[in-house]
């Protein structure tokens, strides 16, 4: 048989004392209310006692508050995005808070779903890496005075908290890297997408190539091509038909089915292409040759993330708290972007 719930007003009966004494001492007002000691012992005795759990419902439609704070993310088996959420969770902690990890999967219908799910829980606020076509969503819970902070990419359009990284300063530098190192022919698979981060992420390597008088050699993978068959097909004639000495890969994974491509289809090229990707694995590390990677700085990008969140939790809806940041990527260089890395 299930337990019974017990509630406020059952300790009240039971010590014969009143529901509010009660909730005062459970709310840790017993010396601000000037309830005595031996009155605040024997609630906490009884509650412990019985296993008391509070209604965390009944106490967020009391309080305003859930103290709960969803983190909306594209996919959070990614390594970037499970690395980052691990961060959000620990601070949020500190805080008091807890918080909801979700998938969109970059869709639209799914990003709504969850958005209109959450709003019925009443959670305290959102971060969200956005899928394309929800900036309707978006403004609509910033009319509402719900805090939301976007990351990763952004709405141009549509003023709301952010905090991104500067993609294209990122893949500039470090498409200038290959080209220092004496690269000529690179090429840049990334994903057909109108999205800021990838937008920004291809215009860094065309004025990079443009500042060096080089060629552009660009893959845009299908956006919503999900066949990892038909992506290694795509990438398999791109590199048959260029003479490339370098590629930049725009995401981690877009690099995984990369290199499957080169050592199954073109196993000699491994250590004679330069190769960059955009976000850093654990795998690159120990990958022969291990794969330089342009690094996004996740502890500040957590940091940065809860403490907008809680800010604007805080801050009265009159006085709104604004917080648009850019930060900088950093380039962590191995092996695979120097020439002769076989022999490194």
């Amino acid at each position: 048989m299930k337990n019974k719930r017990h509630s406020i007003k059952d300790i009240a009966a039971a010590l014969n004392v009143s529901v509010t004494t009660v909730s005062f001492v459970l709310n840790g007002k017993a010396r601000e209310k000037r309830i005595s000691e031996e009155v605040t012992k024997k609630v906490l005795d009884y509650a412990k006692s019985i296993n008391y759990k509070p209604n965390q419902l009944a106490q967020s439609l009391r309080t305003g508050r859930s103290k709960i704070i969803v983190v909306m993310v594209e996919d959070i088996s990614n390594y970037f995005f499970s690395k980052l959420a691990r961060i959000i969770e620990d601070i949020a902690y500190d805080k008091g808070y807890k918080v909801l990890f979700c998938s969109n999967e970059n869709k639209d219908e799914r990003s709504r779903d969850l958005i209109n799910l959450f709003r019925e829980r009443q959670v305290d606020g959102y971060i969200i890496v956005p899928s394309p076509g929800i900036q309707d969503d978006i403004a609509e819970l910033v009319l509402d005075d719900i805090p939301v902070v976007l990351f990763d990419r952004y709405f141009p359009e549509i003023e709301t908290n952010y905090v991104i990284i500067d993609n294209s300063e990122a893949v500039h530098k470090a498409s200038q890297h290959l080209v220092n190192n004496s690269y000529k022919n690179i090429g840049f698979v990334t994903i057909a997408s109108n999205q800021t981060q990838m937008e920004a992420r291809q215009r860094g390597y065309r004025e990079a190539m443009k500042a060096n008088d080089l060629n552009e050699f660009v893959l845009e993978v299908p956006f919503y091509e999900k066949n990892i068959e038909k992506v290694k097909e795509l990438i398999k004639e791109y590199i048959a038909a260029q003479d490339l000495d370098a590629i930049f890969f725009a995401t981690n994974y877009l690099t995984q089915i990369g290199l499957e491509v080169i050592r199954e289809s073109y196993p000699k090229k491994i250590n004679e292409l330069g190769i960059i990707t955009f976000d850093d694995n654990d795998l690159f590390k120990i990958y022969f040759p291990p794969i330089t990677a342009v690094s996004q700085p996740l502890e500040e990008i957590g940091e940065e993330l809860m403490t907008t969140v809680l800010k604007m939790l805080k801050n009265a809806s009159d006085k709104p708290y604004k917080n648009q940041k850019i930060l900088s990527a950093s380039l962590i260089e191995r092996n695979s972007s120097f020439p002769n890395k076989s022999r490194a």
